[in-house]
């Protein structure tokens, strides 16, 4: 966005050439009125001459002010310095070039509407007045075109203007301004209020940042990854019987433990994982002379005392053992060689 953009009056005066279809319209209502009385090439001169050359004139030797509006007009001396920029762009040879271009599109558009006019001879609102009357109508309504395209196209060629250009042009002398322009207007101090462009604010994310070569290594400071650990998977508990130990549970959980610590171990880097710091040593105090006489008789005699003897004879016998005597044993083996 060019910095002269921001001026109000600019936009305003282009939006102008929104008034230029309902202009011609009444042209072409005007024309419309009556029969002809004059010859056709004469008329449509007619017609031409009082819609183009005014505005053509204006152009070229007085632009338009365009510092005012409807009935009313800045003071000169209520100019800023970019405003008087802006009017010294306003009598450059390129704004007069397109004020001929312009008046040369609108006199083939008269042309047209002045051939298709008796179409409208019908629904015409001032069909009961005379020729004179309607070719006059058309010839102010054809006025009013010429000037809501003409200034328009001026404002567009100044808003195209580079910004470069903008900043090497001269302000307008501030005395001559009365007298090289078209003010139509009664001179008043303020009209519009002013817009001021805001400056764009930086993003977060277009902060420079240094390079890291730039940087000091002894001064840089140093960033720890966090190492990512795999969640280890939650154990299975089996209910299918009851007499299950809990030995037997907690080799399925040592187990599961295992598998987790080595999946995790598979997928992180053994680089990333910082090895934790063993912990600071106890300082133990040094125990009392009496304290460790009696921990020492202690342990001495808990490694003098007696095993105690199991004596078996006290346990009852339901059934007690049967001697079998070496007779006996003879004697059954003669039975069996007799057998």
């Amino acid at each position: 966005m060019r910095s002269f953009w921001s001026d109000p009056y600019l936009w305003v005066h282009l939006a102008g050439i929104a008034a230029l279809p309902i202009f011609l319209e009444i042209c072409f209502l005007g024309l419309a009125v009556g029969d002809p009385v004059l010859p056709m090439g004469l008329e449509l001169l007619m017609v031409a001459v009082v819609g183009i050359a005014p505005i053509v004139w204006m152009q070229w030797q007085r632009p338009f002010y365009i510092f005012s509006l409807l009935a009313i007009a800045l003071k000169p001396e209520q100019l800023s310095v970019t405003q008087r920029k802006l009017l010294q762009l306003f009598k450059s040879p390129n704004n007069r070039i397109l004020g001929i271009a312009g008046s040369v599109v609108l006199l083939w558009v008269l042309w047209q509407l002045y051939r298709y006019a008796p179409i409208a001879s019908e629904v015409t609102p001032l069909h009961n007045a005379g020729r004179g009357v309607g070719l006059l109508i058309a010839a102010i309504a054809f006025l009013a075109s010429n000037l809501f395209l003409q200034v328009p196209l001026s404002v567009a060629s100044v808003l195209l203007t580079r910004e470069a250009t903008f900043t090497a042009t001269e302000p307008y002398p501030l005395e001559q301004i009365p007298k090289s322009f078209t003010s139509l207007g009664i001179p008043v101090k303020r009209i519009l209020p002013d817009i001021v462009a805001e400056a764009p604010k930086p993003s977060p994310a277009a902060t420079t940042v240094p390079f890291p070569s730039a940087v000091d290594s002894n001064t840089a400071p140093t960033t720890e990854e966090t190492p990512s650990f795999t969640e280890a998977t939650p154990p299975v508990i089996s209910t299918t019987s009851p007499e299950t130990s809990a030995d037997d549970d907690f080799d399925e959980l040592a187990a599961d433990e295992i598998d987790g610590d080595a999946i995790a171990s598979d997928d992180t880097d053994p680089e990333d994982i910082d090895t934790p710091e063993p912990p600071p040593p106890i300082d133990l105090e040094p125990l009392e002379p009496d304290v460790v006489d009696e921990v020492a008789a202690i342990a001495i005699s808990a490694e003098v005392a007696p095993e105690p003897e199991i004596v078996l004879d006290d346990i009852p016998v339901e059934n007690p053992p049967i001697d079998v005597t070496a007779a006996d044993m003879a004697e059954e083996n003669g039975m069996k060689e007799q057998e």
